[in-house]
């Protein structure tokens, strides 16, 4: 009979230590399974402010692209009006020239006009007009008394450039050392740098500055 309570008590505190055991276990595995399930949220958060940053990054250079390719775009349209707003200028300049050489007495006076300019602006020395052979032609007969007028003790000899040319006159120093140049093409060369800078200027004044896309 005692052997049947000792077996029991013992069975009893088998039973007792494997339910010990098992609660034990069980905790362990909640535990286990708690910060498993925390590690996995923090993955998956993790992973997604990645994806959202990687999109951001993304979509802040494609931002970048547009607007560097908006730039190219704009500049190139910009530099066609530039040179499209020059050319239409400078063609007007020389449809107006060439109205002034077919009215003769307002041809002739502009050319001593830009004689006299010469004649004061160059260093003391003899002086060769150069004009196109039919203005030579014009001019020859009152070369005298234009040169009285407007280069009055000076020697300025009247010759033809033989280059082709819409009107105007350069005065040169016989020789060579300096020169004045209001041909008419000499005159646009200089004109063409300055309209092409106004242009500019006035086409930039009302572009769009694309550097807020960038920045913005």
């Amino acid at each position: 009979m005692e052997a049947d309570v000792q077996v029991s008590q013992l069975e009893q505190a088998l039973l007792q230590q494997a339910a010990t055991l098992a609660r034990e276990l069980l905790r362990n595995a909640e535990s286990t399974r708690a910060s498993m399930l925390a590690e996995s949220a923090e993955k998956l958060k993790l992973a997604g402010e990645h994806e959202v940053l990687a999109a951001k990054v993304e979509a802040e250079r494609l931002v970048r692209r547009q607007a560097q390719a908006a730039e190219t775009r704009l500049a190139a349209e910009l530099d066609r009006l530039r040179w499209a707003l020059t050319e239409s200028v400078l063609s007007e300049v020389r449809t107006a020239f060439q109205h002034l050489v077919q009215d003769e007495t307002r041809y002739l006076g502009v050319l001593e006009a830009w004689l006299a300019t010469a004649a004061q602006a160059l260093p003391p020395g003899d002086l060769v007009a150069e004009v196109r052979p039919e203005d030579e032609q014009r001019l020859a007969p009152q070369w005298k008394e234009m040169i009285s007028r407007a280069a009055l003790g000076r020697t300025v000899t009247l010759a033809s450039h033989g280059h082709s040319s819409e009107g105007g006159i350069r005065v040169r120093l016989a020789d060579n050392r300096a020169q004045y140049d209001q041909t008419v093409e000499a005159r646009l060369t200089r004109q063409a740098d300055e309209l092409a800078r106004v242009a500019m200027e006035r086409l930039f004044a009302s572009a769009p500055d694309l550097g807020t896309l960038i920045h913005g």
